[in-house]
C-alpha cells in the first residue's frame, strides 16, 4: 500500500488496518510453519505497510502536539 493511499485514511482507519495486517501476518506465519507458504514475499511487504501506518500515525501525533 502507498503512502499516499495511507494518508487519505482517518486515524481510527488507519489503526484497523493495521491489526488486520497484524492477524494476516500472524496466518503466514502460521502458514510457514506449516510449510504452505504460497507467496513467502508477502511477509515483508506486510511489515513494511505496518510500518507505514506506523510512522503515519507518529507523524500525525507529533504535528498534533505542537
Amino acid at each position: 500500500m502507498k503512502m499516499s493511499e495511507l494518508r487519505e485514511l482517518t486515524n481510527s482507519e488507519l489503526n484497523q488496518k493495521s491489526e488486520d495486517i497484524k492477524e494476516e501476518l500472524f496466518n503466514l506465519r502460521f502458514q510457514k510453519a506449516m510449510n504452505r507458504l504460497e507467496n513467502p514475499m508477502r511477509m515483508p511487504l506486510l511489515k513494511k505497510d505496518i510500518a507505514r501506518i506506523n510512522t503515519l500515525l507518529t507523524e500525525r501525533q507529533n504535528s498534533t502536539d505542537k
